[in-house]
């Protein structure tokens, strides 16, 4: 079967090959793949992967065998696939712990595009309640912040959005944004949850940014810059503010089946940016890693 790669060369960061076809344990389901949804990370660093791995790990399909052991969806369920290992493949081998049943009304290619954007978001906006919150959301025009506009937004929260160029704010107040910034020096409010995904100096200034007993969650570095703190910024009175890394890798089936059910209820869209042929997946994380996309690449299994 044809699959996507990981190419440590001038060519990569992935290649299409062929390879063996899975073969499922006792509690895998194999899932035919029809779309997968590409994320920035596990592109911009994929010298993290062995070369020669079929790479990718959010994708959406339909069960053709389900598991042996009789755990997960029967064969014929459509399926959304998160932050599971070699996705981008024609069939793949998944445990039913990384798998979120897909509900009739929502596109498959929709729920190909949640995956670790949309858990990751859904994951650190449900650490507190946000009724009435102050949220801000950084880097608000990628697949993250899309999701994390809409989930704070319907948490009650107070939602603003910041981007890096007015040409990437189209759409966000329509998501629930109250506010879209492309530079935080133009508020001076502060800030009960910040969902960042730039880092660098950025992170810094949401530093300042921040209430009393609020926190920065950090969820990506895209800017790839270091940050500094000047002399004295971690030192405050009040209530303590806290930064907290985030790597959560645990199974994700019951946040995408979360996630799908509000899809399904119409109160949340995904944030489809790009879709395409696989074939031109070249194309697509060339555009990715130029910022010209809004939300999340989705690209066809052909």
């Amino acid at each position: 079967m044809r699959a996507l790669v990981v190419d440590h060369g001038e060519a990569g960061p992935v290649r299409f090959a062929d390879v063996d076809e899975p073969v499922p344990s006792t509690g895998e389901a194999l899932v035919e793949i029809r779309h997968i949804g590409l994320n920035f990370g596990e592109l911009n660093y994929v010298d993290q992967w062995p070369a020669g791995a079929v790479h990718g790990h959010d994708a959406a399909g339909v069960v053709v065998r389900a598991a042996p052991d009789g755990s997960g969806p029967p064969e014929g369920t459509r399926v959304a696939v998160g932050m599971a290992p070699h996705a981008w493949a024609e069939r793949v081998a998944v445990s039913p712990a990384s798998l979120g049943t897909v509900p009739e009304g929502v596109d498959l290619a929709d729920a190909a595009a949640l995956g670790i954007a949309g858990v990751t978001a859904f994951r650190v906006l449900r650490k507190r309640s946000l009724l009435a919150r102050d949220v801000l959301i950084t880097g608000a025009s990628g697949g993250v912040g899309h999701f994390a506009v809409q989930l704070a937004a319907l948490a009650g929260a107070r939602v603003t959005a910041l981007v890096g160029s007015p040409e990437r704010a189209a759409g966000l107040r329509e998501l629930g944004a109250g506010r879209v910034l492309t530079d935080l020096a133009e508020t001076g409010d502060r800030f009960d949850l910040v969902l960042d995904t730039v880092g660098g100096p950025l992170l810094a200034q949401a530093w300042n940014s921040l209430a009393e007993g609020g926190t920065i969650h950090l969820v990506g570095y895209s800017s790839g810059q270091k940050t500094t703190f000047p002399s004295g910024a971690l030192f405050g009175f009040g209530e303590p503010r806290t930064i907290a890394t985030y790597g959560d890798m645990t199974p994700t089936g019951g946040e995408l089946t979360d996630l799908l059910g509000l899809m399904a209820a119409g109160r949340l869209s995904a944030p489809v940016g790009l879709r395409g042929d696989w074939r031109d997946v070249g194309d697509a994380v060339q555009a990715l890693f130029a910022r010209k996309v809004h939300g999340k690449i989705v690209l066809d299994v052909a």
